[in-house]
């Protein structure tokens, strides 16, 4: 992300972590204090946050988290066994991931989970045993489809991740 005020900011920009998104015209990148000063000219980052909002251009890059496959948080709001939120961690690449299924093995069927918003993807018909899930995914490969057998175990914890042996690029 690089702000457009040559008067207050550098060229350079700063690289972040996307981790929502909103639709529309009006979307917003909402940066950490460290990230915006960093976007500023060595002797203007004060003035910087004076002005507040300021115009910026972006350029999605690949994400790369090295020694970490990917992860699936329980959301917080989780509530063991009747509903099930998940947060997909350390997706790397260049990769976006369209949906994310949960198998339910006493109907042999999988069934589609509602992406919440950002990475977060819900259900309110968990399964009951460890937790199987597989994502589609857009990529250089084309679209396609991840399995994760048994990412989340039975007696799963809300706020707790899962590492699995995924690695997207």
């Amino acid at each position: 992300v690089r702000c457009t005020n040559p008067q207050l900011c550098t060229d350079n920009g700063v690289n972040i972590v996307v981790t929502d998104y909103g639709e529309g015209d009006n979307t917003d990148f909402i940066l950490s204090p460290r990230a915006y000063s960093r976007m500023a000219q060595s002797d203007k980052a004060a003035e910087l946050f004076a002005y507040g909002v300021v115009e910026v251009e972006y350029q999605r890059i690949p994400c790369r988290y090295g020694g970490y496959k990917m992860q699936f948080k329980v959301h917080e709001h989780s509530n063991y066994p009747d509903y099930l939120a998940i947060v997909i961690l350390y997706q790397a690449g260049q990769t976006e991931i369209l949906a994310a299924d949960v198998w339910q093995a006493d109907c042999k069927e999988w069934i589609g989970m509602r992406r919440a918003y950002g990475a977060v993807f819900d259900t309110t018909y968990p399964p009951s045993g460890a937790v199987t899930l597989r994502f589609q995914v857009q990529g250089r490969a084309g679209v396609y489809w991840v399995q994760a057998s048994n990412v989340i175990p039975s007696d799963w914890k809300a706020g707790v991740a899962y590492e699995s042996d995924i690695e997207l690029e």
